[in-house]
């Protein structure tokens, strides 16, 4: 689907919200996570704005990334090739994007807008593949918190932008237990407790069971999945930014990479 076609097609149009495994900047040398995400894109509305809620970005009060053009980039990582670190996504001016978002905050949120932060690996990596001209405004909204509940309402809070044209974007990794892999390959094999993990996610999410969900550190495979919890966090954000939280999502890309679940979805 051309771009063209994409923008005769986005009026009107609510766009979904989605949650996605963003992947260290490897990700970009691989063929079939860049071409699922590629495809995933072509499968969307074109947006007007993107906004997106990363797992490397913990912020109270809350807060927005600067809205100004090419604003650069975090470079959040490390161990990596010298080329990554000369990677840029000079996105344009976002600050219609970042009166939109305050409209819709209660001031008891204390939002705050940073002069200077620009978007970390969990935005523009990802980003690159699905929208690699920049064209679009890009925001990160910080994690205020990693309580599930409060992050579904804020989520349920920022649901009126997709009617707005903007792409709601919860950036983070299914399973995330890095220091209990023992293999850094593509084609690792996935341990068992992200197996089990990912399987009780896909499970829980078809089910609707918010309550089970909101829970997860019982699930199976905790807590090697997320010995921490913030890669799980933005998921929270995108279920309460459906229209209906307990529907069931559309798995996108499944699988696994470094034994890592990649599962990513979009929901109504």
């Amino acid at each position: 689907m051309s771009e063209q076609v994409r923008n005769q097609t986005a009026p009107g149009l609510r766009m979904p919200a989605i949650y996605l495994g963003h992947g260290a900047p490897p990700l970009l040398d691989d063929p079939l996570w860049t071409s699922q995400l590629a495809e995933w894109s072509l499968s969307m509305p074109l947006p007007k704005a993107i906004l997106v809620i990363s797992a490397h970005w913990e912020a109270a009060p809350l807060a927005l990334s600067s809205p100004e053009a090419s604003t650069p980039l975090v470079y959040d990582f490390w161990g990596f090739e010298d080329r990554f670190y000369k990677m840029t996504y000079p996105t344009p001016n976002a600050s219609a994007l970042a009166k939109q978002v305050t409209s819709i905050i209660p001031k008891s949120y204390s939002l705050y807008q940073h002069p200077d932060r620009g978007l970390d690996h969990g935005s523009w990596v990802p980003l690159k593949v699905m929208y690699p001209d920049a064209s679009i405004p890009v925001l990160q909204l910080s994690l205020p918190t990693l309580d599930p509940a409060e992050l579904i309402s804020l989520g349920t809070r920022l649901r009126p932008l997709r009617d707005e044209g903007v792409l709601i974007i919860g950036s983070g990794f299914l399973t995330h237990g890095l220091r209990f892999l023992r293999e850094f390959t593509p084609n690792a094999k996935a341990p068992g407790w992200s197996v089990e993990f990912d399987a009780w996610a896909k499970e829980t999410l078809e089910s609707g069971d918010l309550d089970v969900l909101v829970n997860f550190e019982s699930a199976p495979g905790m807590p090697y999945a997320h010995p921490t919890t913030e890669h799980l966090a933005p998921l929270f954000v995108v279920v309460g930014a459906a229209k209906d939280p307990r529907a069931k999502p559309n798995t996108i890309i499944d699988g696994f990479f470094w034994g890592l679940a990649k599962r990513s979805l979009e929901v109504a």
